[in-house]
């Protein structure tokens, strides 16, 4: 995916061709705020979607009504070129997002995809004492903490050569002072369930079981029994960066567990042909 010149504030990462007759899928990266990481997932995706993924400053230390508002004016820009249904994706930090940014504009999104949400932050009573402690980690320290945060964040096994590589270099882009800060979005991170109850549209909620570093499942059943129409697909042998790995496809899961509109299904039998 390429973009256009990185600026102060976040930016959509675009596809080489463009899809303006195809639904839009707009994907909301985790922590490192890259949108690079789901390079492994795109090809798969492009058959049915036009793919923007949200990528974030490696500066950027704006508010979540900040990055909530940033996306949904980058949604209505694209909206203004080609209107047409939208499915919001997000994954870990980005799940957090994904949520304010659809109770922030409910009726916006057709279908909502929150994959491994970093909403469970607080549910690791460790996680988030330990977090604070990197206020006092030597800024030189940080390239060793990301190597051994990597079994945590990954099924290494699970995960081609290649892709464990961009997901260490991806953790490592990621600045100290940007690492505190969306670390400490996380700590406060909080949405009520009566917010949660206006997202009426069908949300698929994806789980990795085998996920070190949050407890994604216990987070998913939780969600599941607040948002109205939702349903939970747990990933058993998945750690938390599940969209990296070999035999995981999210097009795939979304069909397979039909969560897709027939324009979305339409058009990835066109490509077919």
């Amino acid at each position: 995916m390429t973009t256009q010149k990185v600026d102060l504030k976040p930016c959509f990462l675009t596809p080489k061709r463009l899809k303006p007759e195809y639904p839009l899928l707009v994907y909301l990266p985790g922590m490192d705020g890259t949108g690079q990481l789901l390079r492994s997932q795109t090809a798969g995706l492009e058959a049915g979607f036009d793919v923007r993924c949200l990528a974030i400053p490696r500066e950027d230390l704006t508010s979540w009504d900040d990055l909530t508002r940033n996306v949904l004016d980058l949604i209505d820009g694209e909206l203004e070129k080609s209107p047409r249904p939208i499915y919001l994706c997000g994954e870990s930090f980005g799940g957090c997002l994904a949520m304010k940014v659809a109770i922030a504009s409910p009726q916006l999104f057709k279908r909502i995809i929150i994959i491994n949400s970093a909403s469970a932050f607080n549910l690791r009573p460790w996680l988030n004492w330990t977090s604070q402690l990197t206020n006092i980690v030597p800024g030189y320290l940080y390239d060793i903490g990301a190597l051994g945060l990597l079994p945590f964040l990954a099924s290494l096994g699970r995960i081609a050569r290649g892709d464990r590589q961009e997901l260490l270099k991806s953790m490592r882009y990621v600045p100290p002072e940007t690492v505190h800060w969306r670390i400490s979005l996380l700590r406060d991170f909080h949405v009520d369930d009566k917010q949660l109850r206006t997202l009426t549209q069908p949300i698929l909620i994806i789980a990795g079981g085998d996920d070190r570093l949050l407890p994604s499942v216990s987070e998913a059943e939780r969600l599941v029994n607040i948002l109205p129409n939702a349903k939970m697909v747990v990933l058993p042998h998945s750690g938390h960066a599940c969209l990296l790995e070999k035999d995981i496809y999210l097009y795939e899961l979304m069909k397979e567990n039909n969560f897709l509109e027939k324009s979305a299904e339409a058009v990835s039998k066109l490509e077919m042909k």
